[in-house]
């Protein structure tokens, strides 16, 4: 099978079935599907093969992001989302992802959880741009300072990063101005004069972004044990999303981020 054949398996997967159990998956496709992909391989094989691909995968989400028209948008959005892993302490104890999981608070859902957060920079539809996982305990200014050191040709001179309050600091807002050439825009706080105002309206998309990752792409319900399957699950579920909105804008579909056409 083709690297070819299995990103577009890995799509169908997340955009058109939804399984996350990759057994399952395997099962249907060879029921089903083996007249389009007759070099199927058994469930440990394709296993192997996703978790080999992850660069693979990475590299195609940004090859479509650049394809897309919103690609030339000046604004840029950026924010992080819980990635849970376990809900037990035993779960917690015997997972592969100790050491690199930990503990941390989603004030938007008032809970706390064991796992990773995503960090995520879009367009303003919801097309990845950049993105990584990190343990929870981690700032996230630290954390996206250093995705955007690693992935600085990704964003443009000019770009308008647009935040939440939880990115405030004077040291970042330089960063992201003096070594990449943008501008850091966010809501104001209230221990501090005005300057950029509240953006509630335009706060929402990157909230509805993460929310088609968790409701229509089971990003909650990855199911991954390992450092090695979370990285490439997650990544396969982005490169679902990049996929349907790829899609829409060479179909001229009214809506870029509808995934509705491909979940059923």
């Amino acid at each position: 099978m083709s690297d070819a054949e299995l990103l577009c398996l890995v799509v169908a997967q997340h955009l058109l079935h939804g399984h996350s159990s990759e057994s399952r998956w395997v099962r249907y496709a060879r029921t089903h599907l083996s007249g389009l992909f007759p070099g199927i391989p058994q469930q440990s094989g394709y296993n192997k093969r996703v978790r080999a691909a992850g660069t693979l995968i990475s590299a195609v989400i940004t090859a479509l992001a650049k394809d897309t028209e919103s690609w030339h948008e000046i604004l840029r959005l950026l924010d992080s989302t819980p990635v849970p892993c376990g809900t037990s302490r035993e779960t917690v104890k015997r997972s592969d992802l100790a050491g690199h999981a930990g503990y941390g608070y989603c004030a938007s859902h008032s809970r706390y959880f064991w796992g990773f957060r995503l960090y995520l920079v879009s367009t303003p539809e919801g097309m990845p741009v950049i993105w990584g996982l990190a343990n929870p305990k981690l700032g996230e200014r630290e954390v996206t300072e250093a995705l955007l050191r690693h992935d600085h040709h990704l964003v443009r001179d000019g770009q308008v990063i647009l935040a939440d309050k939880g990115f405030a600091g004077r040291d970042f807002e330089r960063f992201i101005a003096e070594d990449l050439g943008a501008n850091l825009v966010r809501p104001d706080r209230k221990d501090e004069k005005p300057r950029f105002g509240k953006f509630g309206g335009i706060r929402q998309w990157i909230e509805s972004v993460f929310d088609s990752l968790k409701g229509q792409l089971g990003l909650e319900h990855h199911g991954a044990r390992t450092l090695e399957g979370l990285y490439a699950r997650v990544a396969s579920k982005l490169l679902a999303l990049a996929a349907g909105i790829w899609h829409n804008w060479k179909t001229n579909a009214p809506r870029k981020r509808s995934l509705t056409a491909y979940d059923h």
